[in-house]
């Protein structure tokens, strides 16, 4: 354990106890600190299942109709709109949790992506406004990808701070677990709303109500989270008058190689995740020949086997360390990757053998990117750097993953391009968890130095 040469104070008093309180009411504020984590950060994901599944109708809706094609491009150039905005949402509110809390951080961005989902489900359509309509879609998804930079590390370090020694990334699971949760409960629900209606209900009407949801379940997150008092390690730094004016500068300044290591390995992640969650529909119906109902199921079936895999992967994490078992997920991927893609290939059931292979090392690399996330800054910086690390490889890479691929497949000549490419990332990140990573599994999270070895 080093400290990093640059100017400035380096260490800062002790923040205290980490895991919570001693007294047995800690087990019952666990739960309710798991429980509103969860419920925000569900609705933080729950849109996007949602807007996929009703993209077409979103696009029948709100551009003019004398190009068809064009009206979906232009309905997923405003989803990926939502990408653009997430670096600012990371540095705005990775400064903020770091200021005036993680829990105050927290309250304010569910605040912000349940109120522009909610609004999403009222807009006017292009026909009432004319090009007022998209404006103020692409408004209101671009409020949504701000929220969203700053809600899933900083759920992270919130529910981290809490969790007792020995069992953070069973408790940080929840963040993991709760994207794959939400991301299927916003498919199925689109798909029920689409499957049930006739097209004037759906319309008018029924495509409105994923997103109206968005607003009752936000008012319940945002209740739950205003109960909780911040965390120990955040209450400790204020009493010690040990918060930084200036987090986000510094995190820049003296932990560049933690944010570079986190972008490092969270690359992989990203891409895995975002194959495996949002390209395999189209992969599967465009690219492979199935049915779209048929890809579908195989997509809700693999992130059905995410979503069951986290828990247990979180507690291999706890028992062995975060750095194997990133190391374990990045040689999944590069031995496992194109044979999965190969399945897919085979007929319905092994399909569903191979996105449930990706599904699972999607799922062991993200329970232990975590905690490793929350563990490798320190108390005063943790909020900022973990966000602005993460966020960029979530931008950079897991955003345009659907994108590359696709063309990766028509410049390749081969529909296991895909698989080529995420393999190769996943060497890349193996190499960084191999020479930069150090394990952080038993670090203290009210650690206030600055590790660089």
């Amino acid at each position: 354990m080093t400290m990093d040469q640059a100017p400035g104070p380096r260490v800062l008093p002790p923040a205290g106890p980490v895991g919570g309180q001693a007294d047995p009411s800690a087990r019952a504020t666990r739960r309710k600190v798991t429980a509103a984590t969860a419920i925000g950060n569900f609705v933080e994901w729950f849109d996007s299942g949602a807007y996929a599944v009703m993209s077409a109708t979103i696009a029948g809706l709100f551009f003019p109709q004398y190009d068809k094609s064009a009206a979906l491009m232009a309905t997923w150039a405003i989803f990926a709109a939502g990408f653009v905005a997430r670096p600012l949402g990371a540095a705005f509110f990775g400064r903020y949790g770091d200021r005036i809390g993680r829990n105050r951080m927290l309250a304010l961005s569910v605040l912000c992506m349940s109120g522009s989902t909610f609004l999403i489900g009222l807009l006017p359509g292009y026909a009432s406004v004319g090009i007022v309509a998209p404006l103020l879609l692409l408004l209101f998804r671009c409020v949504q990808g701000f929220s969203t930079g700053g809600e899933y590390t900083g759920a992270s370090s919130f529910i981290m701070e809490y969790a007792p020694e020995g069992r953070r990334a069973r408790y940080a699971s929840a963040v993991p677990l709760t994207v794959g949760v939400a991301s299927v409960a916003g498919s199925l629900a689109g798909l029920l709303i689409t499957g049930s209606l006739g097209e004037h209900a759906l319309n008018s009407w029924g495509w409105r109500l994923p997103f109206l949801i968005a607003g009752p379940l936000g008012l319940i997150g945002l209740y739950l989270r205003a109960k909780l008092d911040d965390t120990p390690v955040f209450l400790a730094m204020e009493k010690k008058d040990a918060v930084r004016k200036a987090p986000l500068r510094e995190a820049l300044r003296v932990c560049r190689r933690q944010v570079l290591t986190l972008f490092g390995y969270s690359i992989t992640n990203a891409v895995g995740y975002y194959l495996m969650s949002g390209y395999l529909i189209s992969y599967m119906s465009e690219e492979v020949g199935y049915s779209k109902s048929q890809a579908m199921l195989t997509s809700v079936i693999a992130m059905l086997a995410y979503c069951l895999a986290c828990p247990f992967m979180a507690a291999a994490s706890d028992r062995w360390g975060r750095k194997p078992m990133l190391l374990v997920a990045c040689g999944g991927f590069v031995v496992a990757t194109l044979p999965a893609f190969w399945l897919i290939g085979r007929g319905m059931g092994w399909a569903v053998v191979g996105a449930s292979v990706l599904a699972v090392l999607v799922a062991v690399i993200g329970t232990s990117n975590v905690p490793a996330m929350v563990e490798m800054f320190p108390g005063q910086l943790r909020s900022s750097g973990s966000a602005m690390g993460y966020t960029a490889a979530y931008v950079l890479f897991g955003g345009t993953a659907p994108f590359v691929s696709t063309g990766l497949v028509s410049s390749l000549g081969t529909p296991l391009a895909p698989g080529y490419y995420l393999m190769a990332l996943a060497l890349v990140s193996a190499l960084v968890v191999v020479f930069a990573l150090r394990e952080t599994v038993h670090l203290p999270l009210n650690r206030t130095t600055v590790l660089e070895s």
